[in-house]
């Protein structure tokens, strides 16, 4: 059963098998760091509790958050959103594979009428960051069950659609909704944290 409180948890989604990346994410490193270490920052900055969502054979480097281990057996991307839901009321789900996402967004995403999530590019539905609710389990477990896209069980849920052009106090959208999926995107965020670094020293 979902937790008394309904204050939102930043739920960190590390159970992907990282296929694309040829290794787990939590631990690839970006600039020294492990992948999953940006998004629990920016859950800490936005003074919000973290937890980890994690598969039992998920490596993760030494955490304090606490981590729930996803029983599932299917891949699929619901699976750790439910796990974190199952224990909280109130969810801002997250990928491990986010290391731009910022504690202002998140923290002004926990304020929002849940659930909510962006839309971008027209019709996409941007499925993390977003706030989710407990109370929709029974949806996004038929859909999982069912083998939907996030796009359709999102939808299913009739959520407040977040429009990105809110974003603009925050930051470029296609930095704070980045994921690193491949090798050469991990290159690319090294090179977007190089060159912040450059300008922050000038």
């Amino acid at each position: 059963m979902p937790a008394a409180s309904s204050a939102p948890v930043v739920a960190v989604l590390a159970g992907g098998r990282g296929e694309r990346m040829g290794r787990g994410k939590p631990n690839a490193l970006l600039a020294g760091e492990p992948l999953i270490a940006y998004p629990l920052r920016a859950a800490r900055a936005a003074g919000l509790e973290a937890i980890v969502i994690a598969k039992a054979a998920t490596v993760l480097p030494p955490l304090q958050q606490p981590i729930i281990y996803d029983a599932q057996t299917l891949h699929h991307p619901l699976a750790g959103l439910l796990a974190a839901l199952r224990e909280h009321e109130t969810v801002i789900a997250v990928g491990c594979d986010m290391p731009f996402v910022s504690g202002a967004l998140l923290r002004w995403l926990a304020v929002q009428s849940a659930p909510a999530v962006f839309r971008r590019h027209g019709n996409f539905l941007q499925p993390f960051p977003a706030l989710y609710l407990s109370r929709d389990i029974g949806s996004l477990e038929a859909s999982m069950l069912a083998q939907r896209s996030m796009r359709a069980s999102i939808g299913a849920l009739r959520p407040q659609i977040l429009d990105e052009r809110e974003l603009d106090e925050f930051g470029d959208p296609a930095r704070l909704f980045f994921s690193v999926n491949t090798p050469t995107e991990l290159q690319l965020a090294e090179d977007w944290l190089a060159a912040r670094r450059t300008a922050a020293a000038h």
